[in-house]
């Protein structure tokens, strides 16, 4: 993804089927700051769609480095097996998953061009 230069989505499907995921207005990069909008946003597809915006509380988006990526409401280590979801501030969410570690099951990143 170092060549990309556009919005990404990131859909989860975890060992417990929960399917969820984040809207990154930045493409994932490593980066020793935290990067994104406002138009940053979490979702869950279980039992129904629901999306968590930007709260405007602090703008603790998205980070990234060579062990892994997020750390505030998702979190996914280097080999993009083993995860977290978190309540965060960011976007006043509950865990996304219905553990708060998990393992992943499926994972899809999508680039958004316009």
């Amino acid at each position: 993804m170092a060549d990309l230069d556009s919005p990404v989505l990131l859909v989860i499907r975890d060992m417990h089927n929960k399917v969820f995921g984040a809207f990154s207005s930045d493409p994932f990069k490593v980066s020793q700051y935290c990067y994104g909008t406002g138009e940053t946003f979490l979702f869950t597809f279980q039992p129904d769609f629901q999306h968590y915006r930007w709260s405007g509380e602090n703008s603790y988006f998205v980070s990234g480095n060579m062990e892994s990526l997020g750390g505030f409401a998702l979190w996914l280590d280097a080999d993009l097996y083993h995860g977290a979801s978190f309540s965060c501030p960011t976007f006043n969410n509950p865990p996304l998953s219905t553990h708060q570690d998990f393992i992943v099951q499926d994972v899809e990143v999508w680039t958004v061009r316009g």
